[in-house]
Formats: structure tokens, sequence, C-alpha cells
């Protein structure tokens, strides 16, 4: 029996098989946020005092594929410059030389190399992160628990349903790392800075198409 392909069904094959190669590739989210939301939450809480800050110079990218979330790989920026604290000498030291050097050292970087441990339910993925941060030019090896949270067509509903359509990563993740590690200001004034900072990490990268 012969069969007989007609074309309206082969060319619908072809438009399946196309979009579903295109969902399975990793794809690449932008955590360079355009609304200005994007911000890194630090603090160190010592004996004397606390001190609570934000960075919102963030960018970077990260590779995800929903259908194969162990892959992903990527970089997350912050300029130290944007990090601000209420108190301005507080600031000022923070930014200076003996501190975080701004001047000298305008970014901090924190990468991902893989996931170990994955579970996924739903829209979100859950993860052992192995990756490396870099503070003042030292780079440590690190592993973090994280979350990704997937949110298909949810780009332009962020942005109040204008701008390009697309796709939402939120990253998420708490972790320490000790000063002393990166060279600031080592074994001093420990009263009133905690040796370790605390970082937080509520980031949403964006995908657009189209």
């Amino acid at each position: 029996m012969a069969i007989v392909f007609r074309l309206p069904v082969v060319l619908a094959a072809f438009a399946w098989l196309a979009s579903s190669t295109a969902y399975a590739a990793p794809q690449s989210f932008d955590f360079k946020d355009s609304k200005g939301v994007n911000a890194i939450q630090f603090s160190l809480d010592a004996p004397l005092e606390a001190i609570n800050g934000t960075g919102n110079g963030v960018s970077g990218t990260v590779q995800f594929d929903p259908a194969a979330p162990a892959a992903t790989t990527g970089k997350i920026v912050l300029e130290t410059k944007s990090l601000t604290v209420v108190n301005s000498m507080m600031l000022e030291h923070i930014q200076g030389a003996k501190w975080l050097d701004v001047a000298q050292f305008p970014t901090i970087v924190f990468e991902a190399t893989k996931l170990d441990n994955v579970r996924t339910q739903g829209t979100q993925t859950l993860a052992d992160l192995t990756g490396s941060i870099t503070v003042k030019g030292i780079t440590k090896a690190l592993t973090v628990p994280v979350s990704f949270t997937y949110l298909a067509d949810k780009l332009s509903a962020r942005n109040g349903d204008k701008g390009p359509k697309g796709d939402l990563l939120v990253l998420r993740a708490t972790f320490a790392i000790n000063r002393s590690d990166f060279n600031i200001m080592a074994g001093q004034a420990a009263e009133k800075v905690s040796e370790s900072i605390q970082i937080t990490l509520a980031l949403a990268g964006a995908c657009p198409r189209g």
C-alpha cells in the first residue's frame, strides 16, 4: 500500500519538531535587569554591631535547560561600587582600599560549574551548586544549595505585559563566606565586623523570545 504524505501535514510535523528542538536546548537567561529590581543582600553580624546592605549592579548569564537542569552553568557578576549600606562612614570603609578596594577590584563574580543532587518538582529545581566566588581578585571554590524557578512565558507579565515575550528564571541562594579568605582586614575589627559574611541572592533572569 502506498503512503501519501500531504504537504500541510508534513509542514506541521516539521514545525512541531522545530519547536520541540528549540525548547529542548539550553536557554540563555540575562540577569542584567532592565527593571532595576535585582539586588544581592549581604550582612555581617558582629558582637557590637550589625552591617546590612545591598548591591544592585547585577549582570551575567545562566544557561538553563528545564528538560536537563543538571547541565546548568553560568556566571553572576556584581559591581562592587554598587554596594551600599545606610551609614555613610561604613560605606566609605567598605569601598576603601583596606576593605573591598572597589577602585582596583570593580567586580565580585559568582560562577557555577556543575549541579549535583538535582530535584525538580513543578517549576522549581533544587540542587547543590558547585562553583567559585572571586572577591578582591581571590578565587575560592564553594558548594551551596540553590533553587531555580523556571517560569515559561512570564517575562512580559513581570514587566506589566509590556516589552518582549519570553521566559524567566529565578535564582535563589543563601550562603556565607569568610572575609579573611579574601584579604578583607583579616583578623581585625572582629568586635565590630563579623568574620562571616552572609550573602543572599534572589535574582530574575530573562530569556526574550520573538
